[in-house]
């Protein structure tokens, strides 16, 4: 495990106090979270970026017409 010395805004560091006081987890522990938070939400998105670079329009159409055609789900029309 590594250590990290973080300078914060005091008005930051006082949300993080309290949010990590009513999730009952410790200043550290809130920190660690929310930045693995953070970069999964940035490894996903490279993913579904290379993805969508080799998507294809024709597997796209070709398999958009394999559903069926009903009768939009009340609430869920256009």
């Amino acid at each position: 495990m590594s250590t990290l010395s973080l300078r914060l805004p005091d008005s930051i560091h006082r949300h993080i106090k309290e949010v990590a006081r009513k999730e009952g987890v410790s200043i550290n522990q809130f920190i660690s979270s929310a930045v693995a938070e953070k970069i999964s939400a940035i490894l996903t998105e490279d993913y579904l970026k290379d993805r969508a670079k080799r998507a294809r329009k024709k597997d796209f159409k070709k398999l958009l017409d394999k559903v069926p055609n009903r009768k939009a789900i009340p609430g869920d029309e256009l």
